[in-house]
């Protein structure tokens, strides 16, 4: 019964973050893009209520990835939260109008496909080597290298190449918080929660938090849902799976049967991703934002022509009395003799 719960948790957990996620692309999609990799974009999203319902939803969504951390092995733990892209597939539905696929749905269910095997060859009791020790944080420095050289690689480029790889580097920065998350929850451990002002993990969690969200919130700025969530999907499970193993010991199964199906739970849960997070209804929230985004308007007939709309134009034009038509019309710009 206990692990049902925990896997309630990690599942509830993952609802709460796609809804977040849709929520905060929702609202920083309207951001323009000179506010690329600049603080500025996170003091002009909190001003909007729905980014800020966004946030509030994946606080809560994380505070239940903490618990079934606790509970549950960080390699178990990182596929199960992968399916809020399904969860985030449900909300973008019905606000972007756009009917889902039959591609879709099948990745939706190749992706659950890929968690339930990835899952079945996972011990859901912790086993630690060296369980936190320092000294195997070394992969740790290197994915946040990775992703470093992502951002650097995605400033030089424009829309979804952009988003693609800030999306991917937010998602290996989450991964790293996802460990120092178990990192924080184990010196917690018959102690005082006071014992956090004192432990460097904590630290290292709020920062890694802060720099994951604006790492995201420039990735969903960049271009449609589509080019970046599927790179934050991928990106935090691979970082937080290679953390468990390396960081905390976390036992993997050789046999060869356990290996295959192992693959082939990696293999189901990567098509799974590219294939809900391509999601027509995904790319159609893009449209949304710039519709309700003040001075823009869809549709080639109200493309901006020096500062005003073709249609506004030829309304004043058509508004004028004939012989004034006439006269403004002129070849010569006189009155047309």
């Amino acid at each position: 019964m206990d692990l049902d719960v925990d896997y309630a948790t990690a599942l509830l957990a993952a609802v709460l973050l796609g809804v977040g996620f849709v929520l905060q692309q929702y609202a920083a999609g309207q951001e323009p893009e000179s506010r690329f990799l600049r603080l500025g974009i996170l003091t002009d999203l909190l001003r909007k209520p729905r980014w800020l319902l966004g946030i509030a939803c994946m606080i809560a969504g994380y505070l239940l990835v903490a618990w079934s951390i606790d509970h549950l092995e960080l390699t178990l733990v990182e596929p199960l939260l992968t399916t809020y892209l399904i969860w985030a597939l449900v909300l973008a539905v019905p606000i972007s109008r756009q009917p889902v696929k039959v591609g879709e749905v099948t990745g939706a269910l190749i992706l659950i496909g890929g968690v339930t095997l990835i899952s079945l060859t996972r011990s859901t009791t912790p086993v630690g080597l060296s369980f936190g020790s320092l000294s195997h944080w070394y992969a740790a420095a290197i994915i946040a290298g990775v992703a470093f050289v992502a951002v650097l690689i995605g400033h030089r480029r424009q829309g979804q190449v952009r988003a693609t790889l800030t999306g991917t580097a937010a998602g290996l920065v989450f991964g790293v918080q996802d460990a120092l998350t178990r990192q924080t929850l184990e010196s917690l451990q018959g102690n005082s929660w006071t014992v956090l002002f004192s432990t460097w993990s904590a630290y290292a969690l709020v920062g890694a938090g802060i720099l994951g969200i604006w790492l995201m919130q420039n990735a969903f700025s960049a271009a449609p849902l589509h080019a970046s969530l599927p790179a934050i999907a991928a990106g935090e499970p691979l970082a937080g799976i290679a953390l468990g193993i390396v960081v905390f010991g976390d036992r993997v199964q050789i046999t060869p049967g356990m290996l295959a199906i192992e693959a082939g739970g990696i293999a189901a849960l990567i098509v799974g991703v590219i294939a809900v997070a391509r999601s027509s209804a995904f790319s159609g929230l893009r449209k949304i934002t710039v519709v309700i985004t003040p001075g823009s308007h869809v549709g080639d007939s109200r493309t901006p022509v020096n500062g005003t709309r073709r249609d506004d134009q030829a309304a004043r034009k058509f508004s004028r009395p004939a012989h004034r038509r006439q006269v403004h019309e002129s070849p010569s710009g006189g009155d047309g003799r």
